[in-house]
């Protein structure tokens, strides 16, 4: 980060708008239906590729997503799996209409699961696809399957602990090398440096958005969110000192729901002082990482959090992050483990570079090795790849 506050700040870069619908298909047929269904809509600004469902993937990868995406699953192996990818790849928002050459109903099941909104056979009918078509451009298809985001919190059970650089980098991470959408919501109002480590200003939009959930559309998140890359996404307000008002659960809640509709990936940074308080929005169907430095109190404080949390179930996962591992004077790691209740799931090691580069920015920290090795099972399991560090390493470590 420059010298001075004010000479590094910025609000990020401009991001390009997509258009109303983009086409992938591989005959010329399907290419003329559809094109004819938009024309009837009124859709002038369709970008139209001859391509299946993997150039769309290789497209979307680059850049930002229609409201209407049709995608060609012709010759393709494994269409399911291919529409999945393509889900980490595009918008939650985004309606997508799969075409193929395939009468099954049970890959119709699947690929509605998967959260397509329609899928059609070929040869292909233009009233039917123009129907389709219209209902997701006007916003009245109806939503079946997971195709809402996925909701991180990020909780440092002290200060100090590191949580906000756990989430800086992991969010980072998963928007620059994954290219998946993502936002981060640093609701530390009073002394939040999400924006500080991405090197961008805060603004009053987060407050806003808090105060008045119910204005957060569309519209809103296109003027209000700071753009820190293409895919990468903040909302982080600084109050003035003594004039933070209580955040409500409830417009957390309605705000978050919001967000899952419009990102892959939501990560809220919570203050412990505030996490206590929003039982509904800790609750919701989510990962929460609770991040902790190896001292006595830290592991006490992660064993109380995760009685609050209560067990894990198929809709929300509690994870310990135990980040500085090896800072002299942090409690031996069998001792934590007494004490915490249990090990620790994930343990990113002590690193003076670290340290240091958290005071410069994400893209001095992401050249952190110790850094990146800790993060790394933390990113595999929110990406839903296997992780490659088992149990047995951790009990290698804990006993």
């Amino acid at each position: 980060m420059s010298d001075t506050l004010a000479s590094s700040a910025r609000t990020g870069p401009a991001r390009s708008a997509a258009p109303a619908a983009q086409v992938f298909v591989n005959d010329p047929d399907s290419e003329r239906i559809v094109r004819q269904s938009l024309t009837e809509l009124g859709v002038a600004d369709a970008h139209i590729e001859k391509g299946t469902v993997v150039t769309a993937i290789a497209a979307l990868a680059q850049g930002a997503s229609s409201r209407l995406l049709v995608v060609d699953l012709s010759g393709v192996d494994d269409p399911v799996a291919r529409i999945n990818d393509l889900a980490n790849v595009c918008e939650p928002n985004t309606g997508v209409i799969a075409i193929g050459d395939r009468n099954d109903i049970i890959l119709y099941r699947d690929l509605k699961y998967a959260g397509i909104a329609e899928y059609f056979f070929k040869p292909l009918v233009t009233d039917l696809v123009t129907r389709s078509c219209n209902a997701i451009l006007t916003g009245t298809v109806e939503r079946r399957g997971p195709r809402t985001g996925r909701l991180v919190f990020v909780v440092g059970v002290r200060g100090g602990a590191g949580a906000t650089t756990v989430a800086v980098n992991t969010a980072w991470y998963l928007a620059e090398l994954r290219q998946r959408w993502v936002m981060l919501a640093d609701f530390d109002l009073q002394n939040g440096d999400a924006a500080l480590q991405l090197d961008v200003s805060p603004s009053h939009a987060l407050r806003e958005a808090c105060e008045h959930p119910e204005r957060v559309d569309q519209l809103f998140l296109e003027r209000a969110v700071i753009h820190v890359s293409q895919r990468l996404d903040l909302l982080a307000s600084l109050d003035r000192l003594g004039e933070s008002a209580p955040v409500a659960d409830d417009a957390i809640v309605t705000l978050l729901e919001t967000l899952l509709n419009r990102y892959r990936y939501v990560f809220a940074d919570v203050p412990a002082g505030l996490a206590s308080t929003l039982t509904r929005a800790l609750h919701m169907p989510s990962t929460c990482v609770l991040v902790s430095n190896g001292s006595l109190t830290a592991a006490r404080d992660v064993a109380r959090w995760r009685e609050w949390f209560g067990p894990n179930t198929a809709e929300r996962t509690t994870l310990h992050l135990l980040n500085m591992h090896g800072t002299p004077g942090a409690l031996p790691d069998r001792e934590f483990a007494r004490v915490a209740g249990q090990p620790p799931d994930i343990v990113v090691p002590y690193d003076r570079a670290v340290e240091a580069a958290s005071n410069l920015g994400v893209k001095s920290t992401q050249k952190c090795a110790a850094l990146k090795r800790g993060l790394a099972p933390l990113i595999r399991q929110l990406s839903g790849e296997p992780l490659e560090v088992g149990r047995s390493f951790l009990s290698r470590m804990f006993g």
